[in-house]
């Protein structure tokens, strides 16, 4: 099966899930931080779900020891369903049994060694062979309306190449991400000519900040199999980029949608309370709390 241009489909997506959450402790000391919720969902859930609405019908994720939960969460309770069945709350049965959507595999790997992303992607390569695939970074929570990824793999079927995501980042925190350099080929689309792993604000090529949301073809894998340790002993993604960069073209894509860092104590509390304007079971009492309540106290 292709897709427009002759492309491969994207159907696989890995989800690096194996660092340790320590911003979040103690919080995260048993249990992952993926599985932080924001309102009523965990935060590798909504990355799920964005990616079931992309075409992905196979999950990889590349899990560490403590990450026992996440494979929970994504597996049938019997227990559960039986109980809320018996006790005729059929509403929330019906929630229970959409976590596992239906058509879609899950698949576990241990990533042993804590080597950096790039060292998570290749742990995975055995399971995608030589097909296209996504990774998404579950801190990086995009509203889900916007379907981020989505957007880029609707660039991936035009052009059969690899897209990153990126979004305009300030200045005080560039330092913080990979930022890539290009010439502006369409609306939002950038053709990549570099990429450099957290530099200076004043070494920064751009403001255009890489964030949790890649596709790429299967050539990134053999850069990463080669790929020499970089700072911190970590084998970076955004040096596989880079290296690949030398043999065909990569797209950077400035995504619509907006991002929390959920990886921050503050990305979270802003994706809690925005996202809680949008629920319709809460979204009418939050806002009076905020209006009411809350302002009296700032």
């Amino acid at each position: 099966m292709s897709v427009s241009g002759g492309h491969r489909p994207v159907r696989k997506a890995i989800f690096p899930v194996a660092g340790l959450g320590s911003r979040f402790l103690p919080a995260t000391k048993a249990s992952p931080k993926e599985m932080l919720p924001v309102v009523d969902k965990p935060l590798i859930q909504y990355a799920v779900e964005e990616a079931v609405k992309a075409g992905i019908t196979e999950m990889i994720f590349v899990t560490g020891r403590t990450k026992r939960a996440i494979a929970d969460h994504f597996d049938k309770a019997y227990e559960l369903e039986h109980q809320l069945e018996k006790s005729g709350k059929r509403q929330l049965l019906q929630i229970a049994r959409e976590v596992v959507p239906k058509g879609v595999s899950f698949t576990y790997i241990r990533q042993t060694e804590a080597l950096g992303l790039g060292h998570a992607v290749l742990t995975a390569a055995h399971l995608i062979g030589s097909e296209p695939f996504a990774v998404l970074l579950a801190d990086d929570l995009i509203s889900p309306q916007a379907s981020a990824l989505e957007q880029l793999v609707q660039q991936y079927e035009l052009t059969g190449n690899s897209v990153i995501a990126v979004q305009s980042v300030p200045s005080p925190e560039i330092s913080a991400y990979g930022v890539i350099s290009g010439q502006k080929h369409a609306e939002r689309l950038y053709l990549l000519d570099n990429i450099v792993e957290k530099p200076k604000f004043e070494d920064a090529p751009s403001d255009k900040g890489v964030t949790g949301r890649y596709i790429f073809t299967p050539p990134i894998l053999d850069k990463l199999r080669v790929l020499e340790p970089g700072a911190g002993g970590e084998y970076q993604l955004t040096d596989a980029i880079q290296a690949l960069l030398s043999e065909e073209r990569i797209l950077a894509y400035e995504f619509a949608g907006t991002r929390y860092d959920c990886g921050s104590k503050m990305g979270l509390l802003r994706a809690n309370i925005e996202l809680g304007l949008e629920h319709p079971d809460i979204s009418n009492d939050l806002r009076k709390y905020l209006k009411n309540e809350l302002l009296k106290e700032l």
